[in-house]
């Protein structure tokens, strides 16, 4: 049974699915490793944001702050912070509690944008608490 706000994905989307992330936050890292997508949509590729990529070069380029946020790319189109975790949650499949959590959350696009604030704000503190720099990408 399909719900009406799933996100579909078409066939040309299977040939481009990443996921520009932290590395160096354990929040992050954690969040990408229990993550996970629906067969149908495809393999998404990890990237760790602090590590020079192309996908890294395109963001800076196009201005997208890592700083403030992951980015998801879906077939050519960009997604930044809530609107990256909205739409990772709706690819994302329903089985296991983190998976089922993540769904109640971040399904619907205002929640998200509420929320994730909140979620930036806890990364923050716990990469100044760890002495993690940031990433910095619009800088260098």
């Amino acid at each position: 049974m399909s719900r009406s706000n799933d996100f579909q994905a078409p066939d040309e989307v299977r040939r481009r699915l990443r996921l520009v992330y932290d590395g160096d936050c354990p929040m992050c890292r954690r969040y990408v490793r229990w993550q996970r997508i629906r067969h149908d949509v495809g393999e998404l590729e990890l990237i760790d944001g602090r590590q020079a990529s192309e996908a890294r070069r395109e963001l800076s380029a196009r201005g997208i702050d890592l700083d403030q946020g992951f980015a998801l790319q879906v077939g050519d189109r960009w997604y930044h912070g809530s609107e990256a975790l909205h739409r990772l949650t709706l690819l994302g499949t329903r089985s296991g509690v983190f998976n089922r959590l993540m769904y109640r959350l971040f399904a619907s696009p205002r929640r998200a944008a509420r929320l994730y604030p909140w979620l930036k704000a806890c990364r923050n503190t716990l990469l100044r608490l760890c002495r993690i720099p940031p990433i910095d990408n619009l800088r260098r």
